[in-house]
């Protein structure tokens, strides 16, 4: 068992939440027993999720899309209410932590898909840490990347192919970071993979020669989480379990 405020304050640590200007805030959302002894992770902090926790008997559960977004309405109604009502019924905590789970360089969203799919990371695309670029084990086409990529994440991703170069390098940013297409474009790889894809993607990866592959916000995201919870369930000896609340997007 470790204290709500000791696994708070390691998190917010390790993952150096300071430093990141993001649009939810990160660390502790809701404020649940102050002794964790199991733990719950898993992408989206959805009602499907917290009943799913509230099932696993969790003391606390760990997302990387949480609540509060900038611009949201503020109210506590209607399905906020009702997920806010579930973790406060049951003395569950809510952790969340957005961009610097994506950055970790070891346990965040990007780090985690490069281990899924084999790609062999060189550095950073931004200052703030979030995508990488690199390169393949051994060049794909395309077309074999996106049957390996189907594969191991069990999600057909789309593809816009611009050209028929085969893929050497690459960069990637989990998520909705289709408009980081320009910094992969300006690092000049072959390739860029996201999680989603906008009307104008299709033209920017045609027009300047760059494959792009969208292979779902969610399927792209699911590693991290769990990654930092098995990660926490070693260092302080608590229950860990992930649970997959699969989305199509």
């Amino acid at each position: 068992m470790v204290a709500l405020t000791t696994l708070v304050e390691s998190i917010d640590s390790l993952l150096d939440v300071a430093r990141f200007k993001d649009y939810a805030p990160n660390g502790l959302q809701v404020e649940g027993k102050s002794d964790v002894q199991r733990i719950v992770s898993g992408v989206t902090a959805s009602k499907a999720l917290i009943d799913a926790a509230i099932e696993a008997k969790a003391d606390a559960i760990l997302v990387h899309h949480g609540w509060f977004w900038r611009g949201e309405d503020q109210r506590i109604v209607g399905m906020k209410r009702y997920r806010i009502k579930a973790l406060l019924d049951h003395d569950i905590s809510l952790l969340g932590y957005h961009l610097p789970l994506d950055a970790h360089p070891e346990l965040g969203n990007n780090a985690q898909l490069a281990k899924q799919l084999g790609f062999i990371s060189e550095g950073v695309m931004n200052a703030e840490g979030v995508g990488n670029y690199g390169h393949l084990e051994k060049p794909m086409t395309a077309s074999e990347l996106s049957a390996y990529m189907q594969q191991r994440l069990n999600r057909t991703p789309t593809v816009v192919t611009a050209g028929d170069h085969p893929i050497k390098t690459i960069a990637w940013c989990t998520g909705g970071a289709q408009s980081y297409i320009q910094q992969a474009i300006a690092l000049g790889v072959d390739a860029y993979v996201s999680g989603e894809i906008s009307e104008q993607t299709t033209h920017e990866a045609r027009e300047n020669g760059i494959h792009y592959f969208a292979a779902g916000h969610h399927a792209t995201e699911r590693y991290g989480a769990p990654a930092l919870g098995e990660y926490l369930a070693q260092q302080f000896g608590i229950e860990h379990q992930f649970i997959d609340i699969d989305n199509p997007a």
